[in-house]
């Protein structure tokens, strides 16, 4: 399987799992957040539905000029799930494009003419498309549990729901 297969593989099984964290997001929810300093709950939900499409998009560009990271303020849940459908598919487009040789060549994000980041562009996919999107999945899981709203399982169980590998007991 070249990397690309590989990567697309996890892809397929964690974005199921990332729909229905965003799913579950009220509608009337979107401008919420737990602090100051915080993204509002709409925010993340759109960073989390944007980052695979985003960053793939940008690991076609060598080098990549940096992002202004501004997060937008959706106007609406539909948006969100929109964007997140968008970027599935950008995914399942591009990805399986990189051989693996191109997989392993060094990618850079710059600033202007300063270099910011070099690594291999797998590193860099496995980093920021996967890693990174985590790490928002599990900070916008906090965001769920403190609105009171049900967090979906991911790879064990949360305190809500048990993980999908797992079978839900027949009622008597």
């Amino acid at each position: 399987m070249s990397i690309a297969q590989t990567l697309l593989a996890e892809f397929e099984v964690q974005a199921p799992v990332t729909r229905k964290f965003l799913e579950r997001l009220p509608e009337d929810k979107l401008t919420w957040k737990p602090h100051e300093k915080s993204m509002t709950a709409g925010q993340l939900a759109y960073h989390l539905a944007f980052v695979p499409g985003g960053v793939i998009r940008a690991a076609q560009n060598n080098p990549q000029q940096a992002p202004d990271f501004k997060f937008p303020q959706p106007a609406s849940h539909q948006e969100i799930l929109k964007t997140f459908e968008e970027s599935i598919a950008t995914v399942r487009s591009t990805l399986p494009k990189f051989d693996d040789a191109a997989m392993r060549e060094t990618w850079r994000l710059v600033a202007g003419d300063q270099e910011l980041l070099a690594e291999p562009r797998q590193d860099f996919l496995r980093d920021i498309m996967f890693s990174h999107w985590y790490q928002h999945r599990g900070q916008f899981s906090v965001y769920l549990r403190i609105l009171g709203v049900p967090v979906p399982a991911s790879w064990g169980p949360s305190a809500d729901e048990p993980p999908a590998f797992v079978p839900k007991a027949k009622s008597a």
